[in-house]
């Protein structure tokens, strides 16, 4: 099982897909650490976010915590104070880093609202590399407005022999956010194309890293279909199964995707088998079961290409095969059963059980 640990809403960033920063947390009202130990020991990987989590003054505490509850500790960050991450690297040499860039130096800074934070980004990757810690990296949030530098951010990574995650925009409770939209769908199909077309034939020296990229390429046709289609095709949603939230204030939540928050419980009140195995808990999984967002992220979508192979390798072999051939990748093609054609003539596309495609 894995976990997500919002330690803050406080964030020096004024992103344009996100509205966090307009509502803070106050230092009194935020989980400390004796609330972040009554998590269950075991879990496989816990990403610790925030707002901005190194705006923590004790979030070293935190992270010592996870460490030793969990395989992994992945930290997402904006990567502004390069000595706070740093020092944590230094002492926690088993932690994931990714460091969130939106573009190129001036595209970066005006999206994520920032005055110099590509450079800081940069900075902070530099000098962890000085540090014990392996897996570092940038991750981005894709739309129209920055997919033109996605290949340019890729190579950069490349260069630097480091990680590249992606994501897209969402509207949700999280984000206080309900307008985030694609404008332009056309250059998200080219730009995405060329991106994905560069991740299936990676030039990585690492065998690990090519192949990273490879399943990487199959994430972000999800990626591809909710940002220009509105669904990711995704076949099952396990949150409040397989992932679940904690967030500032001490509620457990199945996912950060929904448009109202579902709470299970909250942990400065109970323990987390009460909250877990309670009928609330059941009710927001039922709840889950019958959502129709089918989000993008790669905390739930993991799980799906873990439980369905075939699918993800298939995909992969099929289009890495196309492209050896001179032939572009089939960006439409879904997995051997479906294909969806002539996307942009049909008005109104809806999804059916999560599998079948209907045009109204």
């Amino acid at each position: 099982m894995n976990a997500s640990v919002i330690s803050t809403y406080k964030c020096n960033a004024r992103c344009h897909m996100c509205n966090i920063w307009q509502y803070p947390t106050k230092n009194d009202q935020e989980i400390t650490p004796d609330i972040v130990a009554k998590l269950p020991d075991g879990l496989n990987r816990v990403n610790l976010s925030g707002g901005e989590p190194m705006l923590r003054h004790d979030i070293e505490e935190l992270v010592g915590i996870l460490y030793k509850k969990c395989n992994l500790v992945e930290i997402s960050t904006n990567g502004y104070y390069t000595d706070r991450l740093v020092k944590i690297a230094q002492r926690f040499p088993r932690v994931m880093i990714r460091i969130s860039l939106e573009g190129l130096p001036a595209l970066n800074d005006r999206l994520r609202g920032t005055k110099d934070g590509f450079d800081h980004a940069l900075r902070s990757i530099l000098e962890l590399k000085k540090t014990k810690v392996k897996d570092i990296g940038f991750s981005v949030v894709i739309c129209d407005q920055n997919v033109r530098d996605l290949v340019n951010l890729y190579d950069l990574a490349v260069g630097l022999n480091v990680e590249f995650a992606q994501s897209t925009m969402h509207n949700s409770w999280y984000f206080h956010k309900y307008d985030n939209q694609i404008d332009d769908r056309e250059i998200v199909a080219r730009e995405m194309e060329r991106f994905i077309s560069a991740l299936l034939t990676s030039k990585r020296g690492s065998l690990k890293l090519r192949v990273k990229d490879w399943l990487r390429a199959f994430f972000n046709l999800r990626i591809y279909h909710h940002a220009r289609y509105g669904f990711s095709h995704q076949r099952s949603c396990t949150a409040g199964t397989d992932l679940f939230f904690l967030d500032p204030f001490g509620n457990i939540s199945p996912c950060n995707g929904s448009n109202k928050q579902w709470i299970m419980g909250n942990l400065k009140e109970q323990t987390f088998d009460e909250i877990w195995n309670s009928p609330k808990a059941n009710e927001v999984r039922n709840g889950v079961k019958n959502c129709s967002k089918d989000c993008a992220f790669i905390g739930t979508a993991r799980f799906d290409m873990i439980r369905n192979p075939a699918r993800t390798i298939g995909w992969i072999a099929r289009n890495k095969i196309r492209l050896m051939r001179g032939k572009p990748i089939c960006l439409d093609s879904l997995d051997d059963n479906s294909m969806v054609e002539n996307l942009d003539s049909i008005p109104v596309i809806q999804r059916e059980n999560k599998q079948k495609l209907v045009i109204k």
